[in-house]
């Protein structure tokens, strides 16, 4: 990713939180497999929304612009009031327990509701596990992490 592109990143982030009308300081970082964005504002629980979902969704339409800003499509992870990094301190926790579960009950542990980008967290966990694996099943709505003793 060039400097121009991270520009454009934040260029068109303010603009898209000033036609929002909200107002507060953004910070681009580099990420291994996409970009963070950190918008610091006095308005976050608006942003953040009900368990996230005004987050997920400012998220994706600022992916979306964005990639048609760039001509290709970058992974942009929006960050607000610490909200998904108390998250997946949460989910890490989860998974931990959720870990000792499978392996003392040599079963499946399922872990339902649980947003994409949520999946994905735990599953980059145990992608190099040697105890247990990580699974998506269903679809849609219905999908469901299962953790699952190797």
């Amino acid at each position: 990713m060039t400097k121009k592109d991270l520009a454009t990143i934040k260029k068109t982030t303010e603009k898209l939180f000033g036609l929002l009308k909200i107002e507060g300081d953004i910070s681009i970082e580099e990420a291994e497999d996409g970009v963070n964005v950190v918008l610091a504002t006095d308005d976050s629980g608006i942003v953040i929304g009900h368990h996230g979902e005004t987050l997920e969704a400012l998220q994706l339409v600022l992916s979306l612009v964005c990639a048609k800003e760039l001509g290709e499509f970058v992974r942009i992870a929006l960050e607000v009031g610490d909200y998904r990094k108390s998250r997946e301190e949460y989910l890490k926790n989860l998974a931990a327990s959720s870990k000792e579960q499978a392996l003392s009950e040599e079963g499946e542990v399922p872990l339902p509701m649980l947003k994409a980008w949520e999946r994905r967290v735990i599953h980059l966990m145990f992608q190099d596990d040697k105890e247990v694996m990580s699974e998506s099943v269903g679809e849609g709505r219905e999908r469901v992490l299962v953790i699952k003793p190797r």
